[in-house]
């Protein structure tokens, strides 16, 4: 039941090209930014990423994308992240873009066992009718567009079909966690963390704090070891590093 990697790099050792990922974090809460540093000194390519957004100022899935290691991106937001934007309209990453919502629960329902579901979001747009360009051709056409899905009524109310998301590997941070991969997250870093570790067939997690099992109360656990394969203990330093996105000051 111990589940404690020797290091980060020895707990990504096993992820090969084309890997799938499902990765945890919103904007720079939450990222687990220690073990995507391992998986890029790895060398490891072509890998078809589902999270929220793909890295910003240089820290996260920024550092996989920057290098060109990330074949396709599943997410919701680019926001800032000019790279991203670059790359995408340039024909040299596939981008599907849903809504975060959705996102959320494509990704709770693919851990839960749950293959599909119906929701309301994106009836009456491209996200249901398809045409959003997943991937352009360079020259400013769409070499490649999201297909139309199944809609149904259901009480008179039309609902577009969204298929669960199961990936290869998961990877989240958390701010406690035991041997056992029993994990606790911080305020706002409890944001797709969960959801991302539930979703992983191999959930790597990294911890700011490791305890003994029995150390967490049951009640405060929010993602069981059930679903958690390995546990990556932070150094005090790799714990504390978290940047700042934007600094905002009141009078």
């Amino acid at each position: 039941m111990n589940k404690v990697a020797a290091s980060a790099h020895d707990a990504v050792s096993d992820i090969r090209d084309g890997a799938s990922m499902a990765v945890g974090g919103f904007g720079l809460s939450g990222v687990p930014t220690v073990v995507i540093q391992a998986l890029l000194e790895r060398g490891v390519r072509d890998l078809h990423v589902v999270s929220n957004n793909c890295g910003a100022m240089d820290t996260g899935l920024a550092v996989l994308l920057a290098a060109g290691r990330i074949a396709r991106v599943t997410g919701s937001y680019i926001g800032a992240n000019k790279e991203f934007a670059r790359r995408y309209l340039s024909g040299e990453l596939e981008v599907e873009l849903i809504p975060q919502g959705t996102l959320a629960e494509r990704l709770r329902a693919g851990g839960a066992g749950i293959p599909a579901f119906y929701t309301p979001a994106g009836v009456g747009t491209q996200v249901a009718e398809g045409g959003l360009p997943w991937r352009y051709d360079g020259s400013g056409g769409i070499a490649v567009s999201s297909p139309a899905k199944e809609v149904r009524d259901f009480d008179g109310t039309p609902h577009v079909l969204e298929h669960g998301i199961r990936t290869d590997v998961a990877l989240v941070r958390a701010a406690r966690g035991d041997r056992h991969g029993n994990l606790v997250f911080s305020k706002s870093a409890r944001n797709f963390n969960p959801l991302a570790a539930m979703a992983g067939r191999v959930t790597i997690a990294e911890v700011e704090e490791l305890v003994e099992p029995g150390e967490i109360e049951p009640d405060a656990v929010h993602v069981p070891g059930i679903f958690v394969q390995r546990v990556v203990e932070l150094t005090p330093g790799q714990a504390a590093d978290k940047k700042i996105e934007k600094r905002t000051v009141t009078a």
